[in-house]
């Protein structure tokens, strides 16, 4: 079998609701999703869902290669972006064609990539995770409704921008998910997307846990700032969690040697080659691995093989315009198919059909990082705060002013 040729498409996830974080907001829902299809000369075709930024330049490491020499194709993708280096999207790229050809490789096998990777349970452990920071109590209360319905009694709000109102959402939705569960405890997370500085992270936080139990705060300071994540996770009793953002070994190393990370985080999108040999790093250090993204078929697949997977996020529970999935969410957890490989399946036309693409990345965007992050001095400026109710005062339990998190 060779490879011999790729195909990319950009289709949209369709939310129907504002979603963001405490970077900014995508106002009307609509959030792209990048794919890469690589054929075979034996008519097998592999889907890798993520970016395809300079894929030309790539794609030649592995062009008329045999697609089951799947993990040493991977390392020759990366000695392709030597030079250059394979941080950010490029390294999206090596993963959507890396998930790719291991979505071929279980297709000529016949198996589901999960069995043929050694899973043995296709059950995959969830968390709800709904980029919930533009939406109003309302909206909250009735998105996490959805979530409970199918089981999630674990959940991830975005926050970071004020105590007061990150405490009185995370206790709307601890509400939620107890009623659901019968009064048995729920989980709590906080993601606050690099908002905040060392100290700013500690204050949050310790105020956070005078009423709440957070099972981890999620990428509390700069992704590079090993020394700043260990002292956060030294100064709250929560766990630190990070780890989407790093592409490489390299990064993941500095950050366990210095006791930054106490649960170890993959993007989806950075493939399953990336995963497994992350997890691998993490579980020699007794970590626990948690993948993040929407759509991380690629990963749950590859979870069920890792002995240190905790949870992983399930962010929509919709597939994105003209995708289907072979796997449903029952009972807290994806149940992974049968059918062999991923279990992804493409309608190209449907997507050329629908033509939808998102609106043009503004300032208030969630992948631009705010002028005064990190450097805000009260609750609400330039704070992503639902327009549709009133923001809640800022004052701590001393009926002082309270920043938005900071000093």
């Amino acid at each position: 079998m060779r490879i011999t040729g790729y195909r990319t498409l950009t289709t949209v996830q369709e939310w129907g609701r504002p979603v963001g974080d405490a970077n900014g907001v995508f106002a009307d829902g609509v959030v792209p999703v990048s794919i890469v299809l690589v054929d075979t000369d034996e008519g097998i075709t592999g889907v890798g869902l993520g970016p395809h930024v300079e894929i030309e330049r790539i794609f030649p490491a592995i062009e008329g290669e045999d697609p089951r020499a799947v993990t040493s194709l991977y390392d020759r993708m990366l000695r392709h972006t030597f030079k250059a280096g394979h941080a950010g999207p490029v390294f999206g790229t090596i993963g959507a064609l890396d998930t790719a050809l291991w979505d071929i490789k279980a297709q000529a096998a016949g198996e589901p990539l999960w069995r043929l990777l050694g899973g043995r349970d296709r059950r995959v452990t969830a968390y709800a995770s709904g980029l919930d920071i533009g939406l109003t109590d309302d909206e909250l209360v009735a998105e996490y409704e959805v979530y409970a319905s199918h089981g999630l009694r674990a959940a991830k709000l975005k926050g970071g921008l004020d105590i007061e109102r990150d405490r009185h959402r995370l206790s709307l939705v601890r509400e939620v998910l107890a009623e659901a569960g019968h009064g048995r405890r729920p989980g709590l997370m906080l993601d606050v997307n690099e908002a905040w500085t060392r100290k700013q992270a500690v204050r949050h936080v310790c105020e956070l846990e005078r009423t709440l139990d957070l099972i981890w705060i999620e990428e509390p300071v700069r992704r590079w700032d090993a020394e700043g994540l260990a002292a956060v996770s030294r100064g709250v009793s929560a766990s630190v969690a990070t780890g989407e953002n790093l592409t490489g070994l390299e990064q993941y190393r500095p950050l366990i040697a210095a006791g930054a990370v106490d649960i170890v985080q993959m993007a989806a999108v950075w493939g399953v080659t990336h995963f497994l040999r992350a997890s691998a790093l993490a579980h020699a250090h007794d970590l626990p691995v948690s993948p993040i993204g929407n759509s991380p078929v690629g990963l749950l697949h590859a979870a069920t093989s890792v002995p240190n997977h905790l949870t992983s996020e399930l962010q929509d529970l919709h597939t994105p315009v003209g995708v289907s999935i072979d796997l449903h969410v029952e009972d807290g957890a994806f149940i992974l198919g049968d059918a062999p490989g991923l279990g992804v399946r493409v309608d190209e036309e449907r997507i050329r059909a629908v033509n939808r693409r998102p609106q043009a990345q503004t300032a208030d965007s969630p992948n631009v990082r705010p002028e005064r992050a990190g450097r805000r001095l009260l609750a609400g400026v330039d704070a992503v705060i639902p327009t549709r109710q009133v923001p809640v005062v800022s004052l701590n339990s001393r009926n002082e002013v309270s920043p938005t998190v900071r000093h």
